[in-house]
């Protein structure tokens, strides 16, 4: 038999507070670990925002900005800024689509292959420092967890 809590949900407005809630630590260590990554990859002259989208093109040559919105939940504007100002950097290239003039397929530049291929190192040393003693374990019942929790937020988000 599930206990009352369960039964209810594991929350109540009773003992809810939003600095102790999961949303706030989670926002709170995903912004001190962005600006934790900004540091690593300053010499490299890129932010970790930048460093998400080149992420993404590089193992996925040829996307689109759109496809690029979708999977790291930017909206058009930025996206669209971020891309001008990699672009400028030389790190990436847009080609425009042969089948839909609107879209432009994107890749890595030389350089922006040559920090492709720098960016595991940082993000390993940045993800060591933040697990910095936890056990092998922890880390895979942690990830563990968060992918039930983005399971059960996908299936909210498509309204099931």
């Amino acid at each position: 038999m599930a206990n009352a809590n369960e039964a209810h949900g594991l929350f109540t407005e009773d003992d809810y507070r939003v600095e102790e809630s999961f949303g706030f630590l989670i926002n709170a260590l995903r912004a001190r670990m962005m600006a934790v990554m900004d540091r690593e990859l300053a010499s490299l002259g890129i932010t970790s925002a930048q460093w998400a989208i080149l992420v993404q093109v590089g193992n996925a040559p040829g996307c689109t900005a759109a496809s690029l919105c979708r999977k790291v939940h930017y909206d058009t504007g930025s996206m669209t800024r971020m891309l001008d100002r990699l672009e400028e950097k030389g790190l990436i290239q847009r080609t425009r689509s042969a089948h839909d003039r609107r879209a432009a397929h994107l890749a890595l530049t030389e350089a922006g292959e040559d920090i492709h291929r720098r960016l595991p190192a940082h993000a390993v040393r940045v993800l060591n420092a933040h697990f910095e003693g936890f056990s092998s374990e922890e880390v895979e019942t942690l990830m563990s967890l968060l992918n039930r929790m983005l399971a059960n937020s996908n299936r909210l988000a498509a309204g099931h």
